[in-house]
């Protein structure tokens, strides 16, 4: 087994305190960061991406996962070109006005994260300006991801993503959607450009939308 394929194994498997040491041992014999980075850990949440969608394995699993590569991107940051670690762009994600759910949210970052995008979290009960300052603060930003987990709070992701249609950025980004009480119907009746029912689903998603 290569190093790169041993990470893999490590960050699948969820072993945060071995990743670290298996990502310098990979370095150490000379594996090109980028590689180390795309098929030792990218790769491996996307295995674990798609375990979580067919029921083999559950949240906890999945969150052991991202924090174990969140231990080897950790060892491997310096060693790669200034941004690699977001290489596919910025995105924001915030939990809709008035509503305070963050664990499902939390999760939707760590696996898109996971997946080679540069996260910016703006955490719960985000108002619409915040969000639109953040993105002039961040022009740069591809995507904006908006969760609602309650159906009282399902109109202010309707008005969040009203705001951001109505705003001069529009065709510079793309909205997604979700939350427990969030259907696709719902995506398209408010104007999102996405909607994903699990955080997997998400990461999916989010490299649909920038066409990755």
């Amino acid at each position: 087994m290569s190093k790169i394929e041993e990470v893999a194994k490590l960050v699948e498997i969820g072993k945060a305190k071995l990743v670290g040491k298996a990502v310098q041992e990979a370095l150490d014999e000379g594996c090109d960061p980028q590689e180390i980075l795309n098929k030792g850990m990218i790769d491996a949440m996307a295995v674990v991406g798609e375990k979580f969608k067919n029921n083999e394995i559950f949240v906890p699993e999945m969150l052991v996962a991202a924090r174990a590569m969140k231990k080897g991107v950790e060892v491997l940051k310096p060693h790669l070109a200034s941004g690699a670690t977001g290489v596919k762009g910025k995105l924001i994600i915030a939990t809709v006005a008035g509503d305070l759910h963050d664990i499902g949210k939390n999760l939707v970052a760590m696996m898109i994260e996971s997946a080679g995008f540069e996260v910016i979290d703006l955490g719960v009960d985000v108002s619409n300006d915040k969000i639109i300052e953040c993105y002039r603060e961040n022009p740069d930003t591809k995507i904006i991801a908006l969760s609602a987990l309650l159906t009282t709070t399902m109109p202010a992701l309707r008005d969040a993503v009203d705001a951001l249609n109505k705003s001069d950025f529009r065709s510079n980004i793309k909205v997604m959607v979700g939350g427990a009480p969030i259907t696709q119907e719902f995506a398209d009746e408010i104007g999102a450009d996405g909607y994903s029912e699990d955080a997997a689903s998400a990461a999916t998603l989010a490299n649909q939308l920038i066409g990755a």
